[in-house]
């Protein structure tokens, strides 16, 4: 179709489908695994969906059929539920959403109804808030890595810029203030006018949550700068480890009016719930003005009366929701260790993680050349290859190649455990064929530093494969290790 006919906006091409973790989604759509039908189909790894806890939903469905069956004390209110709504949202929903979202955070902080502001799934409330917040010319800075879907949810029809906070893996990609201020610096210089800070916490791609200390810096930052800072939660029931989960909204405690009317949490069913399909998302703000421009905007995105009704009843039943997010985290902590494990067991690491639906997994020492065109390389290999879709870190804009992030969630355990072989398999063909000096230069350059933890390796080093070397070796040196990795990787090739 000839692009003349469409406008400005539907003819950009920021919209972000053109990323590989697009690309790798029709990939998998093109060549589904199935264990029966298509045994040697893309395994999709690249999907952050909670698949493992509907049965729990299915057998309370069951035992409740008048919500799902349009009923109500076994009468029916089709005609109710079929009318026009008022798009503020059902009120039983908004106050049964308002103590679930307490509740996952261990009822340290209340949350209003009155300051909930329904939305069709968490990508709608965040490009409200974008509308709400910024314009044309204006930022958002959000720490790298990042879910790559903000670079359409924020930007595409908003025209808002993204500017990256730019993380290290050297302290496990922490917000720091120094990397706050280089970003806000940064767009400043590109005539950028910065609105606010957007992070996600639990974090989509790191699967960490955002300690206390980083949310102290975020707050005192945005008040210090006069802007505002977005908390995407949609992950908070997904903490299946220590640190817990602590939420912007208890880091407020104690704070004035200052820094509440800056601070906005956005929250779904989508991940705790596994409910992506049924669109239901929110905001939460107490500044005023905000709630009543997003509500206002909200009537291009609402949330079904009957998907509302279905949903107060579930939420309200407190012993179920109890019961659910206390065996689900048991059964993400069990898949999430079945994947570190089978990645340890074929000589991959990965970022510590401690919620989520995904690993953060370190594959820098499997790549032919230590740059971003390595890394797609890679991922073609993965892809294609191995038949695994995984989405590379530069879709996240992680400034460092070869990090992945692997989803777990979505796929059976056994499933899971047929993606564990193929990369295992890929990764012990690649080894048969890797050039034996390797191993030997990289002892040589060691000794030649002569410092202590240099020294203290020595010992152990002879043992070790690079990979090995390059996760055990500690942080004081793996920037001089950076670049004989580096070195060792375009000799080889």
């Amino acid at each position: 179709m000839d692009k003349n006919l469409l406008s400005k906006k539907a003819a950009c091409n920021s919209h972000g489908q053109d990323s590989s973790y697009f690309l790798g989604w029709q990939e998998y759509e093109k060549n589904p695994y199935d264990p029966i039908t298509n045994p040697t189909g893309i395994i999709q790894m690249g999907l952050a969906e909670n698949q493992l806890s509907f049965d729990l939903i299915e057998s309370w469905l069951e035992n409740h059929p008048n919500p799902a069956g349009f009923k109500r004390d076994g009468a029916s209110i089709f005609r109710e539920l079929a009318l026009f709504q008022d798009y503020r949202g059902f009120p039983p929903f908004k106050k049964a959403l308002a103590n679930y979202m307490g509740y996952l955070r261990g009822n340290k902080v209340r949350f209003e109804p009155n300051n909930l502001v329904l939305a069709a799934g968490a990508t709608s409330a965040n490009e409200t808030l974008m509308f709400c917040l910024a314009g044309p010319g204006e930022a958002f800075l959000l720490p790298t890595p990042y879910y790559p879907g903000f670079d359409r949810d924020l930007k595409w029809r908003t025209g808002v810029e993204i500017v990256p906070i730019r993380c290290s893996s050297s302290n496990g990609f922490k917000i720091t203030k120094a990397a706050l201020e280089e970003a806000y610096q940064r767009a400043k210089k590109c005539n950028l006018g910065v609105r606010g800070v957007l992070i996600t916490n639990p974090s989509n791609p790191l699967g960490t949550t955002t300690t206390r200390d980083e949310l102290d810096t975020l707050l005192d930052f945005v008040v210090a700068k006069g802007i505002h800072l977005i908390s995407d939660e949609i992950y908070s029931g997904t903490n299946f480890g220590s640190p817990g989960f602590v939420s912007v909204a208890e880091a407020m405690i104690g704070r004035d009016h200052n820094v509440s009317h800056r601070v906005h949490i956005v929250y779904s069913l989508s991940k705790d719930l596994g409910l992506p399909g049924f669109r239901v998302g929110a905001i939460y703000s107490k500044n005023n003005s905000v709630v009543a421009a997003a509500t206002k905007m909200s009537s291009f995105g609402l949330i079904s009366s009957h998907t509302q009704y279905l949903l107060s009843e579930l939420l309200s039943d407190e012993g179920f929701t109890r019961k659910y997010t206390e065996e689900n985290r048991k059964r993400l902590k069990k898949r999430h260790g079945q994947l570190v494990e089978g990645l340890r067991n074929a000589g991959v690491g990965c970022l510590r993680s401690n919620a989520g639906l995904y690993c953060w997994v370190d594959m820098r020492h499997l790549l032919e050349s230590n740059t971003f065109e390595g890394e797609m390389k890679l991922w073609n290999k993965m892809v294609y290859e191995v038949g695994l879709n995984i989405s590379p870190g530069s879709s996240c804009h992680c400034n460092e190649p070869g990090w992945f992030r692997v989803c777990f969630a979505n796929m059976s355990a056994d499933t899971l455990n047929v993606a564990i072989r193929r990369l295992k398999t890929f990764i012990d063909s690649g080894r048969r064929s890797r050039p034996a000096p390797e191993r030997i230069r990289v002892i040589v350059f060691a000794r030649k530093k002569g410092k202590p933890s240099f020294g203290r390796i020595h010992r152990r080093i002879s043992q070790w494969s690079l990979g090995d070397l390059y996760r055990r070796i500690n942080g004081g040196v793996r920037s001089a290790l950076r670049a004989v990795r580096y070195n060792l990787t375009v000799d080889a090739a």
